[in-house]
């Protein structure tokens, strides 16, 4: 695929999800498409679970945005790079946020299928969303990632 389309796709994506707006979203998204959350441990595939997925993200980050500052890519991989803005709400992650919007860097790996996004790899530091949310990463951690039975998790 042609580079900007790949960058096109990338930006219309972050503009629609900047706005929450989770069909838009899907629009953009190939049928089989895979989204990876490594921080939370995360991962979908197809349009069903991409959709539960989003909206619980944006029950947890109701204010999610991002600003794609810069990019790089290979013809088959789009790697963007900028800022996300969000405040952590709710009990999803098991702790009390502090309430203030927390900015942090992002990378987020795009890769295309049918002129569509098929996958999206969105990385962040979890202890860095953690810190400027005011919240424990230890707590949320063992919310994300349960200790398996008998064990302690590691």
């Amino acid at each position: 695929m042609d580079g900007q389309r790949m960058l096109e796709l990338a930006h219309a994506l972050a503009e629609v999800k900047s706005r929450q707006d989770v069909p838009a979203a899907l629009r953009l998204f190939h049928p089989d498409v895979l989204l990876e959350t490594p921080a939370f441990g995360t991962t979908a595939r197809g349009l069903a679970e991409n959709e539960k997925v989003l909206r619980r993200f944006f029950a947890s980050f109701p204010d999610y945005d991002v600003d794609l500052q810069g990019h790089a890519s290979n013809g088959d991989t789009l790697v963007c790079w900028g800022t996300a803005r969000m405040t952590m709400t709710g009990n999803r992650f098991g702790v009390r946020p502090n309430g203030r919007r927390a900015e942090i860097p992002v990378f987020i790996q795009f890769t295309f299928e049918d002129d569509l996004i098929a996958g999206e790899r969105f990385l962040f530091d979890l202890a860095t969303l953690c810190a400027r949310s005011g919240v424990s990463t230890d707590a949320v951690r063992r919310r994300l990632i349960p200790a398996p039975e008998g064990g302690d998790a590691a």
